[in-house]
């Protein structure tokens, strides 16, 4: 018995079928409008989209290049204002060890204060202040004309013990760096301050808390005027 498959029709003959036999309906002019703009439209919002995407990515770039600048300028202005520090400290450790390596530790050797300070009168423009402090321990023991930091400056020689401190001072200038708290470097200590009119730095191999002791009667005495 002969087995009669159904008819079907190929997807090519379908195809023209409905080409042959489907009516054809053109879409209103209202219709196509409406398509065209909707198309414009979605275009237009895709643009403006990369558009604000972009100047979001321009503008967190740009802050974080802004960040980035202003953490390294700080950085710099830190850095380079504490090295500054550290080099005028580490010339006045230079000064003091030359001091007693020299043949005089002093240009004028007194323990009194009123043959030392003048004695600075016409070697310097400015007027050191010179105390002594022998009763608390310290005594003065002279003094001599020093160059530190591009400035002229007037050393006082103190001792403690068999301790020598060496005690710059020249006038204040806010555009030089703040004497140090507390600077070691080669066994020797660094601290002082600014004053009103003067700056102090002090240099000794006497112990740090000592030496701060020290400099907490000068700057009392100073700022006295006593």
């Amino acid at each position: 018995m002969e087995q009669h498959e159904d008819n079907e029709l190929s997807d090519n003959e379908l195809s023209t079928l409905v080409k042959t036999l489907a009516e054809r309906h053109v879409a209103p002019a209202a219709l196509r409008t409406r398509v065209v703009a909707s198309i414009r439209q979605a275009a237009a919002e895709s643009q403006r989209e990369s558009r604000r995407q972009a100047w979001r990515q321009w503008l967190t770039l740009g802050a974080a290049f802004a960040m980035g600048i202003v953490a390294s300028a700080g950085a710099v202005y830190f850095f380079s204002a504490s090295s500054a520090q550290e080099r005028l400290a580490q010339e006045a450790v230079t000064i003091h060890v030359r001091s007693l390596m020299a043949t005089h530790l002093a240009d004028i050797a007194s323990t009194d204060r009123h043959a030392v300070k003048p004695w600075f009168t016409g070697k310097l423009d400015f007027s050191p202040p010179v105390h002594d402090l022998a009763t608390q321990g310290f005594p003065l023991v002279g003094g001599r004309l020093e160059y530190i930091g591009g400035h002229p400056a007037a050393a006082l020689i103190y001792r403690h013990h068999q301790h020598t401190i060496n005690v710059l001072v020249w006038p204040r200038d806010d555009r030089s760096p703040t004497p140090p708290a507390s600077f070691t470097a080669q066994g020797y200590h660094v601290t002082g301050w600014k004053g009103e009119s003067m700056q102090f730095w002090l240099v000794s191999d006497l112990n740090a808390r000592e030496l701060r002791q020290f400099a907490q009667q000068l700057r009392q005495a100073s700022e006295a005027g006593s």
